[in-house]
Order: C-alpha cells, then sequence, then structure tokens
C-alpha cells in the first residue's frame, strides 16, 4: 500500500509557500490507517519498547493506536495544564516563537523503562527535541523515534538524541 498516496498536500496553509502534510485523509481510510500502524509497529519491533510517548496532538492518535500493537503502554505528551498530577515541563523554541510541553513525573515506570517515541511528521525537529528531553527527565530511556511523515530538507534528525528513526513517508524540497 502507498501511504503517500493517503496524504493529501495543502498548498498555502497555514500560510504562502508552505505545503502542508494532511494526515487526516490517511486517517478516514481504515485500511490506510491499519497499514500505517502496522508498519510502524514491524519497523519497530526490534526496538522492543516498554511505553510509546506521543505528542499532542496527532502523536496521540498514532502512538495510542501502536502502543497495544506492540504491547507497551501509552505516554501523553502535552501542551501546559493539560495533565493532573506533577509534570516535568520544557519549554523549546519554533521556528516562529516558543512553547511548552510536559509529561506526567511518575510517567515512566519503572525508571529507565524503553520509551518509543511517535509522531505524526518530524519538521525542524523543536517538538520531538523537545519531548526526547522530557522522556529522559521522566526516567525513561529513549529507544527510537518513528514519524509517518518526514520533512527531509528541514533536518529536525539534528536536533534528537543518537538512537534510530524511523520514517514511513520522506518529502523533499517542502
Amino acid at each position: 500500500m502507498d501511504i503517500r498516496s493517503l496524504i493529501r498536500e495543502v498548498p498555502d496553509f497555514p500560510k504562502p509557500g508552505i505545503s502542508f502534510k494532511d494526515i487526516t485523509t490517511l486517517l478516514r481510510d481504515a485500511k490506510g490507517f491499519e497499514y500505517t500502524i502496522a508498519l510502524l509497529a514491524e519497523k519497530c519491533e526490534h526496538l522492543a519498547p516498554d511505553f510509546i510517548a506521543g505528542m499532542e496532538s496527532r502523536g496521540f492518535i498514532f502512538g495510542a493506536a501502536l502502543a497495544p500493537k506492540m504491547n507497551a503502554g501509552f505516554i501523553p505528551v502535552r501542551k501546559p495544564g493539560k495533565l493532573p498530577a506533577a509534570v516535568h515541563a520544557i519549554d523549546y523554541e519554533l521556528e516562529y516563537g516558543s512553547d511548552r510541553l510536559e509529561v506526567h513525573q511518575d510517567a515512566v515506570y519503572p525508571p529507565g523503562a524503553k520509551v518509543l517515541m511517535v509522531d505524526d511528521l518530524i519538521a525542524t525537529g523543536g517538538t520531538a527535541g523537545a519531548t526526547a528531553q522530557l522522556i529522559q527527565q521522566a526516567g525513561g530511556t529513549l529507544v527510537g523515534c518513528a514519524f509517518v511523515i518526514e520533512l527531509v530538507d528541514l533536518k529536525g534528525r539534528a536536533k534528537l538524541p543518537d538512537v534510530p528513526i524511523i520514517t514511513l513517508v520522506e518529502y523533499l524540497g517542502d
């Protein structure tokens, strides 16, 4: 199955010159979504994670679907003020400003458990890099990162630790 064919490109969104990769068309295709999760599980199986960490919001979709397939728990990485217990937090820079992510302090148990980070897309790597740091703050051992889409020219990999990085669809020049 060709996952790329299920991803809609929206020109000039959210601003002129950007070609937005819209995964809602992939999600609405039951077979395509199922195939994507199965392929992620297959490519990440060797990492044997105890937990899948998914970033708000699209990382929740892929991470939560992948976790039971890999017999792993799910760790939500949230925007500020959304988690009810004590959190670790990190501020990070985006292309045009800054943001903050949080994870429960007790999200990884026992300490040292293996965590696979999952999101729909890696672009500049700001969110992914911040999430990797949060996983470590929470006591997890980051064993890999998995993304449905990679915008290769934006070099987001450079902001990630030296762990396996798995992507299913790569775009150049976007």
